[in-house]
């Protein structure tokens, strides 16, 4: 669905984004990741022919971008960098102007815009300039906007800014269908748990360059270690002497290949277990990992 061979932007000495070879799967939900800084609103923007690249190739949709931009551009959707509209206009007539200036039929136009609307959480919206819109208002307007043609492809840089708790599920929800109704999904965000409860691949972006791509059930794989929770401490560290890295009260942190037989091992020898879990990289640390120290720090020389 979209691809990308040693893309690269410099802007003079500065390399924004550097030699990243990405791979979107059709029908996968794709979460970019990385610190401020790190190049990844300027991959969207050279992905969708804001910016042209200094060198490299992309491929949507199985065609050349930009020099075949317009024959994909019906089918992607896309919110970039929060929404302009027209602040002294109502929400229906920005998207109707939206929606006019691309190539649509206007018969559907007043029933696409409701639908889309309605399906963000603004089908009450009234007449009012969206200049008064909140925060929230006006990125699910984006989000309309972004829906009016039913894209194969949906590209989101931070979907849920502004929007609280409520909001963000009601999208995470919304994007959950598209999903499911065969829409690819490449969204940025800074917000891991939205990642983490909406994409099923995850790349992570470091000072221009993609350091990591992949499912995000490989990157959250298990650790090798086994966390324990037993009253009988001692009785545990004497049966298992050399195997527990850790030992917090009554939580221990055991290297075992296998819970189940763990588990086994310590009833029979009359240790009480209360809890018992696998343990699993987070992906916070997953990206902590990957990544250098946040790009907007300015640290002491």
């Amino acid at each position: 669905m979209i691809t990308t061979r040693a893309l690269t932007k410099r802007y003079g000495k500065f390399t924004a984004v550097n030699s990243v070879d990405l791979d979107v799967p059709e029908g996968s939900r794709f979460g970019l990741l990385g610190p401020n800084g790190s190049g990844k609103t300027t991959m969207i923007r050279m992905l969708l022919g804001l910016v042209f690249a200094t060198s490299g190739e992309i491929t949507l949709l199985d065609r050349p971008v930009p020099r075949r931009l317009h024959e994909v551009l019906t089918d992607v959707g896309a919110l970039i960098e929060g929404p302009a509209f027209y602040g002294h206009l109502p929400g229906r007539v920005n998207l109707s102007l939206l929606d006019a200036a691309g190539r649509s039929v206007r018969a559907s136009r007043h029933r696409r815009i409701e639908e889309a609307l309605d399906r963000v959480g603004l089908a009450g919206i009234d007449r009012r300039p969206v200049r008064t819109y909140s925060l929230g208002m006006r990125q699910r307007l984006g989000l309309a906007a972004a829906l009016l043609r039913t894209p194969r492809l949906l590209i989101l840089d931070e979907p849920t800014n502004g929007l609280d708790p409520q909001g963000i599920h009601e999208i995470r929800e919304l994007l959950h269908e598209l999903s499911r109704a065969g829409t690819t999904l490449f969204l940025s965000s800074h917000l891991l748990a939205e990642v983490e409860n909406l994409c099923d691949w995850v790349g992570i972006m470091d000072r221009g360059r993609l350091v990591r791509q992949d499912r995000l059930a490989t990157m959250l794989a298990p650790t090798g270690r086994i966390v324990v929770y037993t009253p009988d401490v001692d009785a545990a560290r004497a049966m298992l002497d050399g195997h527990i890295e850790v030992t917090a009260g009554e939580r221990l942190t055991i290297r075992h290949a296998d819970a189940a037989s763990l588990n086994a091992q310590l009833v029979a020898d009359g240790v009480r277990v209360f809890g018992l879990v696998q343990e699993r990289s987070t992906l916070e640390e997953v990206v902590l990992a990957a990544t250098s120290t946040g790009s907007d720090r300015v640290d002491a020389r």
